[in-house]
Order: structure tokens, then sequence, then C-alpha cells
């Protein structure tokens, strides 16, 4: 009896030692899975803040986009929250979290893709608006010349068009109309020239106007005298004569006369609208 006694404690005692052998295994195990736990649960946080970081990063000039981008931060932001609140142990959790960092992965690849595609869009927008505004400025450029060179003919075609006068002369009749130079004698001035042809003058009805002025170089005027332009500058005439012009060349006189001649010089100017034509004097004994 006292041996199987002996041999039942034997029996006891090794079942004991077995236990506590097998107890320590498995305190050791779940310390080193615990401890796995542990930096399995570290490291998905510092992939989900590396992940933060990396939203952080993308930046893009459209507002939707930027407020999409700004929600998919604070979903970053309460996971990370969420991780740090998690005991490691609960693997099902664990396991959600890390299946959330994949999708939010996908998504901001997403993200990167719809960013890279705008800024080439940009890219080409900004390309386009500067070669529109080149264009632009050859064109102002091409206007500009155009203008000054359209401005230029036209002004070379408003002198072309100008009355021009040739074979101004100056002669003293007398009463009996002949021509003399003896002061004494003369009773009017007769001025005879030609106005020029030129076809793309305006036709029709033209006057000539002759300012005559004496030895003393004051302008002659008798009860006909009156007042003319000619190129924005009013003038006085002393005489005046329409003639009708029609592109050709054509010969005109004028005469002044009612006043007294004295001896000397005499100088007579002749106009057009467009501006003098031409002179003539006479030296009178």
């Amino acid at each position: 009896m006292e041996k199987n006694l002996k041999t039942i404690i034997i029996v006891l005692a090794a079942v004991a030692v077995l236990l506590i052998g097998a107890l320590a295994w498995v305190w050791i195990d779940r310390g080193g899975m615990i401890k796995e736990l542990n930096l399995e649960k570290e490291q998905l946080t510092q992939q989900m803040i590396q992940l933060r970081s990396e939203y952080d990063s993308l930046s893009t000039t459209n507002d939707t986009l930027n407020l999409r981008l700004t929600e998919e931060r604070e979903k970053i932001d309460l996971l990370i929250e969420r991780i740090n609140k998690t005991e490691a142990t609960n693997r099902t959790r664990i396991r959600e979290y890390e299946r959330e960092l994949g999708t939010l992965r996908s998504i901001m690849r997403s993200y990167i893709h719809q960013i890279d595609s705008l800024n080439t869009l940009n890219l080409a927008l900004r390309e386009d608006a500067s070669q529109a505004r080149e264009e632009a400025t050859q064109a102002t450029h091409q206007y500009e010349e155009l203008r000054t060179t359209t401005e230029e003919y036209a002004r070379q075609v408003e002198i072309g068009a100008q009355l021009k006068g040739r074979d101004f002369l100056l002669t003293g009749i007398t009463e009996s109309g002949r021509d003399s130079e003896r002061s004494s004698r003369i009773s009017k001035m007769k001025l005879c020239g030609s106005l020029i042809e030129n076809s793309i003058a305006p036709k029709g009805p033209v006057n000539i106007y002759l300012r005559l002025k004496g030895p003393d170089g004051i302008l002659l005027t008798n009860p006909e005298q009156g007042v003319f332009n000619a190129a924005g500058e009013q003038l006085v005439y002393s005489a005046v004569r329409e003639i009708d012009y029609q592109g050709d060349e054509v010969e005109f006189c004028i005469f002044f006369g009612g006043v007294s001649f004295s001896r000397g010089v005499y100088t007579a100017e002749v106009y057009t609208i467009d501006g003098r034509i031409g002179v003539a004097d006479i030296l009178l004994r």
C-alpha cells in the first residue's frame, strides 16, 4: 500500500512538472506572439502615417478633387486613431484595417492618375494659350503694319489727288487789252497758267484763287474779294475763277483790276483748296 502511494505521488509530480513546463512554454510562446502582433500593429500605423504624408503631397487646382483628397486624409486620420485604440491581439480588426489601407492606396493611385491628367491638360492649355497669345501678338503687329501701310497709301493717294499747276505767267493789261509793263498804262493784271493732268483727282468744278501783292508786300483787294480755306488755312483772295476740271490738263486765266498800279514788283500766288499751286511776278516800270 505504501509502495503504491509513492508511485502515485511520483506520477503526480511528473505530471505537475509536465504541466508547469507546458504552461511555461505556452506563456513564452504567447509573449512572443503578442510582441509580433504589436510589431505588426506598429508597422500598420507607420504605413498609415506614410500614406497620410503621401496624400498631403498631392496638389491640384481642381476644387472638386481637392475636396475629395481632404475627405481621404480625414479617413486616414480616423483609421490611425482607431488602430491606436485597438489591441494588437484583435486580429479581425487589424486585418480589416490592413484591407482599408490597401483600398486607400488604390484610391490614391487613382487620384495621382487624375492629377497627372489634369496637369498634362493644364500644360497643354497653357501651351495653347501661349501660342494663341503669340499668334494674337503677331496678328496685332501685322494689323498695325497693314494699317500703317494702308494709311500711308491713303496719304499718298490723297497727296497724289491734289491738283498741281504749271507755266504761271503774270501780265499787265491795258484798257485796250494789250500786254504792257508800264504801270501808268495798266488797268488790270492777268494771271494765266495750267492745271496739270491728274487721273485720280476729283472731277468737277474747281475754284482757282489769286492772291496779288503789290511792291510793298500788301495784298491787293477790291469789293469782289473774299475768304477761302487752303489746306486748313483761312486766307483772303484778290480774285477767284471757277473752272471745270475733268482730269485732263486745262488752261485758265484770272483777272484782277479796279485799283491803281505803281512801279515795282508785283507777286501773284495761285491757290486751290489743297494749297498753293504756283507763283509768278512782274516788274512794272
